[in-house]
């Protein structure tokens, strides 16, 4: 049986501390990149800080962004005896990932598939993902505003039919994919949708 114990000590290994391992850091809010650039520079550590790039209808139009896939968190590899210190006083770092008074390193294995899924040094392109029920609005066109739900989408040409409230009566319409956004579009909302791909 799979339980969370199983998953912590998958992920999670026991390390002599004169190895070179992977840790979790905490950064602050917004400051991933800040912090990466930090401890490259600075300490020459080796930091893997993963993120997808992601397109976005809106009423200024389709916007892209960039967006780290772990918000607050980024993962270096070094000898943590040597390079605790450093580590925390680097700019945008709030401190390293502790259970208690332990500061587990992660296992090899799991950063390295991660990497994997990462393996240009181009963040990973996703979109919002929509499907039969979404909760979406219309951000461009006669209907700009109007919230709507999804009622079928049809990627071969880039089209949404949605069921608007028109006069009192739910109408379908079809409306172009960059013309409308997912109202529910936070990143843990596409983490079902990340992890199946």
């Amino acid at each position: 049986m799979y339980n969370n114990w199983t998953f912590f000590s998958n992920v999670f290994q026991e390390m002599h501390i004169e190895s070179p391992a992977w840790y979790c850091a905490r950064t602050r809010a917004k400051h991933e990149h800040i912090a990466a650039a930090g401890l490259r520079k600075h300490l020459g550590l080796d930091v893997f800080h993963p993120q997808l790039r992601l397109e976005r209808a809106t009423r200024r139009g389709l916007v892209r962004m960039v967006e780290p896939l772990f918000p607050c968190y980024l993962f270096v590899r070094c000898v943590l005896e040597e390079k605790m210190s450093g580590i925390q006083r680097t700019g945008g770092i709030s401190g390293l990932v502790r259970f208690g008074q332990k500061i587990p390193a992660l296992s090899d294995f799991v950063v390295e598939e991660l990497k994997r899924c990462f393996e240009s040094d181009d963040s990973m392109l996703v979109q919002d993902c929509l499907g039969p029920s979404d909760e979406v609005l219309i951000v461009q066109g006669a209907f700009a505003g109007v919230p709507a739900f999804v009622l079928r989408v049809m990627p071969a040409r880039q089209r949404v039919q949605v069921l608007l409230d028109i006069l009192g009566r739910p109408t379908p319409v079809e409306v172009d994919r960059t013309s409308i956004s997912l109202v529910r579009n936070s990143l843990a909302d596409m983490v079902p949708v990340l992890a199946a791909t």
